[in-house]
C-alpha cells in the first residue's frame, strides 16, 4: 500500500479586522475555512492559490507572501496533509462567475466571530494560519521554487 500526503494550499485574507472566509459542508455539517483546496498536478503553488480563491469567493487573489508550511495529520485517520498557506489581497466579486459547488457562501469575519460557537472551524490550521499571519512576518513569494 502506497502512502502520499495530501497537499493544499490556503489563503489568509485580511480587511481591516476581518478576514474573508469561506463556508462549506465537507462531512455534511457547515464548517468554515480559508479559502482553500488541493494542489492539482501540472500547477505551481502560487497557481494553485489563485485558482482556489477564484473558484471559491468569486474573486481575483495577489499573493504577497508565505505565512507558512504546516503538517497536519487528520486523527484518526492514515491522511497527513501539507498545508502552504499564503497572504495577500483580493479584489471585488467578479461579474459572471458562480461559487463553486461545495462552497455554500462567503464570510468577512472578525477573530471573535471566528471563535465563537456560532462557527465551527474546518481544521486547528484554520486558527494556526491567521495567529501566524497576524504575529509574523511572511516569507518571500521567491523561496518557491517549480523546476521543470
Amino acid at each position: 500500500m502506497s502512502w502520499a500526503p495530501h497537499v493544499t494550499v490556503a489563503a489568509v485574507i485580511r480587511r481591516g479586522d476581518r478576514y474573508l472566509m469561506v463556508e462549506e459542508s465537507p462531512d455534511g455539517t457547515p464548517v468554515i475555512n480559508q479559502p482553500a483546496g488541493h494542489l492539482e498536478y501540472g500547477e505551481t503553488l502560487r497557481d494553485a492559490i489563485v485558482r482556489e480563491v477564484l473558484e471559491e469567493t468569486c474573486r481575483t487573489f495577489s499573493p504577497t507572501g508565505l505565512v507558512g508550511v504546516y503538517q497536519w495529520n487528520l486523527p484518526d485517520s492514515a491522511k497527513t496533509y501539507i498545508r502552504f498557506c499564503f497572504c495577500g489581497e483580493v479584489g471585488e466579486p467578479l461579474a459572471g462567475y458562480t461559487l463553486d459547488p461545495d462552497i455554500h457562501t462567503n464570510h468577512w469575519l472578525t477573530c471573535e466571530q471566528i471563535c465563537s460557537n456560532a462557527f465551527t472551524v474546518r481544521s486547528p490550521l484554520v486558527l494556526q494560519c491567521i495567529d501566524d499571519a497576524d504575529s509574523g512576518p511572511q516569507l518571500s513569494l521567491e523561496i518557491l521554487r517549480a523546476i521543470a
